[in-house]
């Protein structure tokens, strides 16, 4: 399923992003075009100004002059003296002939004849055209008119388009190239980030997979004992059934704590875990903790201790029961997977931004390999040293009322052997 949505999810992001680049591509390339061709015909006209301004100076048209005009090739010139094609004209071929007449043409249809006054000794008119039969089709054309003592006199003069035309070929060409290089960035890049996107989805879909399993694993070892029990109290005798009824409360009770773990942890993935903060003194909270399990270690020979500070603890804003139950958790598992003889140790420490409280023992504690996993939903560090009653969702239960509250739980290893559980609190009021 993950794949097919991350397909169609990293396709639709490269579509987007590639659509949007192109369209500032093409957006940015159609402006520079025509910054391009106003760029040139203005350098064109700058061009014929200059060619106008020598012309009104002349007295005499030379080859020597209209060749140099010519600027090696740039520009083609033809003449008309008088309504007849200069001398000039034979040089060119019969193509360029051929251009000239279409020129003239489209000048003629375009631009009315008029007469010039007195105070104008020359004008001239700048165009474009386009010539089908020509290798380059279009040019800039510049005719210019002059009224002299010995007649009128109009010089046309033309120029290519193909540098400005080949330039803009180019330019399409890199920014293609270019676009289809990017095109293929992107599509690698979506398919990586929506990758990564997906990627805490499919985390926590195998995890909820996984927690679906464990749950229907655990649930099924009490209800297969009660199903057993309640077929055989069918035909147990009075006293026996006494045992199986006892049998099926304790296992009912077995079921009922652990589906009430299940709907803290569905609480608090749901971000429904409500925590009410108040003002509490923790020396006092863990005294009475400590008071609370002694009895419960000292059935197992346990010894327990604890160490307060002797000055007085300030108070810290937190849900009191719910940090009475972390420390419940974590001196319920200490009691269970420490030998006999062994030793649990509460302590609490402070300074002015934090508070800790430490749970310590001296039992079979955890190897390093297995310290990351631990808080994992119905993991057991030690399968084969773990009653029907830890079901795996003490700790995962104790790490999620600790970060409810911004702070952390941490394992580490006791000196001489155990594992030791710290409890990190702000020491603000807030």
């Amino acid at each position: 399923m993950f794949q097919k949505v991350h397909i169609r999810l990293a396709s639709l992001c490269a579509g987007i992003t590639t659509f949007i680049l192109l369209v500032m591509s093409f957006g940015y390339l159609y402006i520079s075009e025509q910054g391009l061709r106003r760029s040139h015909f203005i350098s064109f006209q700058n061009d014929m100004n200059t060619v106008i301004s020598n012309l009104e100076q002349q007295t005499i048209i030379t080859h020597e002059w209209l060749t140099r005009m010519e600027d090696n090739g740039k520009y083609l010139i033809n003449i008309i003296d008088n309504g007849a094609p200069f001398l000039y004209n034979e040089r060119s071929t019969s193509e360029q002939k051929q251009l000239f007449h279409i020129a003239w043409e489209v000048y003629e249809r375009t631009f009315e004849i008029t007469s010039l006054t007195n105070t104008l000794a020359t004008y001239h008119e700048d165009f474009l055209f386009s010539s089908k039969g020509s290798r380059s089709n279009d040019y800039y054309a510049c005719v210019a008119t002059s009224e002299r003592s010995n007649g009128t006199f109009q010089v046309m003069l033309l120029c290519s388009m193909e540098p400005l035309l080949r330039q803009i070929r180019t330019q399409r060409i890199l920014f293609l190239t270019l676009d289809i290089f990017a095109s293929f960035l992107l599509v690698l890049f979506s398919f990586y980030f929506t990758k990564r996107i997906l990627k805490p989805l499919e985390e926590n879909q195998r995890q909820q997979s996984q927690f679906i399993a464990s749950a229907s694993h655990e649930l099924r070892t009490p209800l297969a004992v009660i199903l057993s029990c309640a077929s055989a109290s069918l035909k147990a005798s009075e006293k026996e059934q006494v045992h199986f009824i006892e049998s099926i409360q304790s296992e009912g009770l077995r079921m009922s704590r652990l589906i009430d773990d299940m709907l803290l942890l569905t609480k608090a993935d749901s971000c429904r875990w409500s925590i009410q903060k108040t003002p509490t003194e923790l020396d006092t909270l863990l005294l009475d903790t400590f008071e609370a399990f002694e009895p419960i270690a000292s059935e197992k020979s346990i010894r327990l201790f604890i160490r307060l500070p002797e000055e007085a603890v300030p108070a810290v804003l937190c849900d009191k029961e719910r940090i009475r139950q972390v420390l419940a958790i974590l001196l319920h598992n200490a009691i269970s997977y420490t030998p006999e003889g062994g030793r649990i140790e509460l302590l609490l420490t402070y300074d002015s931004k934090m508070l800790q409280l430490l749970v310590s023992d001296n039992g079979i504690g955890i190897p390093d390999d297995k310290k990351e996993h631990i808080f994992e939903r119905f993991y057991r560090a030690d399968q084969s040293r773990s009653d029907k009653d830890h079901f795996g969702l003490g700790l995962c239960i104790a790490a999620e009322i600790v970060a409810a509250h911004n702070g952390q739980l941490l394992v580490s290893d006791t000196p001489g052997g155990g594992s030791t559980f710290t409890v990190v609190l702000s020491n603000r009021l807030r």
